[in-house]
């Protein structure tokens, strides 16, 4: 199943976007129905069997976003679905890792982590009796921006970096020509298209390290951007970004890009513009974060006056001493100035236009996005624990360590690494890959494990998950060459009333091709917790204690 052909149809021309949010009753099972299957090893002598408990609450701060920082960094939107976020709360898209250690967190102990996954919803439109009609889109590649993610280029080395990042466009292209223009999922054709796509992305993008080191400027985390992805974005047509002038998002800073315009600095000022660089991230994320904390203060002019007229002072001040650290070796760039102040995503139309293959943001008072349509639920407990192994002791995280669990695109490519995830409060016992029935007082919940085996050197890979492994689910034993680490478990919980379980009224958020599957479900996470945190977390389970 996980490399065969697997052809679907798409759904179309319904709901309140140009896809349906239709989802089907056999897509939904009595929890009773479902045969216990979960199995636990037996500790063995040497087992780590504590557990840790975070807190970091069920996201009452209404942190909400399409971005997807593990999977996809560095695209806006790219997920096409929106998430709960809680824990971190400068995270997005395009955070780097020493912005995320200094930012504020929702979770009670300073764990500056960030924990997310897919919305549900409840949609009393979605109908089993309404008949789908077919339709269809053309896959298309996506990559994440490598330029976006290097220091800055400095000048002696500006033209080889150049061509080195245009024969990245160009692999995305020839991969788009392998994929051709059918309509037809093909999870085979898929899987090898980006699987070549994968390994000569990585060639290069090592090629563009070296070059750029060899100027002495060294990257870091460009193995995230490595991995590319297929989507089916002709089901968003007809969703605007003009709708999103009435989202009830919580807004994000979107500010003019200063690196493209200084690239190819004289080689003595790249370190010091690139400093400066990074202090503009780090403005960016700060007002992000304000604007998540105070969430409905001070009226329509709030955000104008108390975030974006200090972040554009600073931001002026920051900018300027990049003109000058220029200056001093060569001529600066023209127009820097202008480059100072930003705008809010998610409020009102942009102030300039977006390209035309933009992804749309969510938009409305229910963030809707095509195929996701509905009031979000919002969960009734978030449970976040860090467990043991039952072969041996386990070791702390890396700091930075990115983990995915489950595989939010099964149809287009393969259930290899779904995973069931859904059950009913009270039945620990079994996990289904159907949305749930449960009896009356019972939960709805979503049991989401990360893998808790570790390469021990990488914080992670080209594909986002060859750095980490699952351990065998009988004997709990890592794999050969992977050594245990706290394995994250996440459950949420939802109260849902049993009419709407029963009718299929309520769904997660999905790409647009998966149409609500609930097989799709999947779980993010970023390990920002400090060093003496991990190994206070590791000491505790290691001693076979509840803490927390």
């Amino acid at each position: 199943m996980a490399t065969g052909a697997v052809t679907v149809v798409f759904v179309s021309s319904g709901g309140r976007g140009t896809a349906s949010a239709q989802t089907s009753l056999a897509q939904y099972v009595p929890i009773g129905r479902v045969a216990p299957n979960v199995v636990v090893p037996k500790p063995g002598r040497n087992a780590a069997t504590g557990v840790f408990t975070v807190d970091c609450g069920t996201n009452g701060n209404g942190k909400f976003s399409p971005d997807n920082p593990v999977a996809q960094p560095g695209i806006k939107n790219g997920a096409e679905h929106v998430h709960d976020f809680v824990g971190n709360l400068a995270i997005t898209a395009d955070t780097p890792d020493d912005v995320l250690a200094s930012s504020d967190t929702t979770c009670a102990d300073g764990d500056r982590s960030s924990y997310f996954w897919p919305v549900v919803r409840i949609d009393g439109s979605v109908r089993a009796e309404a008949g789908p009609v077919t339709g269809g889109a053309a896959p298309t590649v996506s990559c994440p921006d490598v330029a976006g993610r290097l220091p800055v280029v400095p000048a002696s080395v500006r033209a080889q970096v150049a061509a080195q990042l245009a024969r990245l466009d160009q692999l995305t292209r020839a991969a788009q020509a392998k994929l051709g223009g059918s309509d037809r999922i093909d999870a085979r054709r898929n899987n090898s298209v980006l699987a070549g796509l994968r390994g000569e992305r990585a060639a290069v993008i090592k090629q563009i390290s070296r070059t750029m080191a060899r100027a002495g400027m060294r990257p870091s985390g460009l193995v995230s951007t490595v991995d590319c992805e297929i989507g089916y974005e002709g089901l968003h047509a007809g969703h605007t970004a003009a709708a999103a002038a009435a989202s009830g998002a919580t807004p994000t800073v979107s500010c003019p890009d200063v690196k493209g315009k200084v690239s190819g600095v004289p080689d003595q000022a790249a370190a010091e513009v690139d400093r400066n660089l990074t202090e503009l991230d780090r403005q960016i994320a700060e007002a992000n974060q304000r604007l998540v904390t105070a969430a409905g203060q001070g009226g329509s002019g709030f955000a104008e006056n108390a975030v974006l007229g200090p972040l554009k002072a600073k931001r002026a001040a920051t900018i300027d001493r990049i003109r000058i650290a220029i200056g001093r070796r060569g001529t600066p760039p023209a127009g820097l100035d202008a480059l100072a102040g930003c705008a809010l995503n998610g409020v009102a139309p942009a102030k300039t236009t977006p390209p035309a293959a933009a992804l749309p943001a969510p938009a409305g008072p229910n963030l809707e996005l095509p195929n996701n349509t509905g009031k979000i639920l919002r969960p009734v407990s978030v449970l976040i624990e860090y467990r043991g192994n039952a072969t041996g002791k386990v070791t702390p995280m890396p700091k930075f360590l990115r983990e995915l669990t489950g595989d939010a695109k099964p149809t287009s490519r393969g259930p290899a690494n779904a995973r069931a995830t859904w059950t009913c409060s009270g039945f620990a016992d079994r996990l289904a890959d159907k949305y749930p029935i449960c009896p009356a007082g019972r939960r709805v919940q979503r049991v989401q494990d990360f893998p808790g085996c570790w390469d021990g050197k990488n914080i992670d890979s080209e594909n986002h998950r060859s750095h980490v492994a699952f351990a065998d689910p009988r004997s709990g034993a890592c794999p050969a060459g992977f050594v245990a680490i706290p394995q994250l478990r996440i459950t949420v919980s939802y109260a849902i009333p049993r009419d709407v379980q029963e009718r299929g009224q309520y769904a997660l958020d999905s790409f647009p091709e998966e149409n609500h599957n609930p097989f799709s479900d999947h779980n993010d996470f970023v390990n920002v917790n400090s060093d003496r945190q991990m190994t206070k977390i590791a000491a505790c389970i290691n001693a076979g204690r509840r803490c927390g």
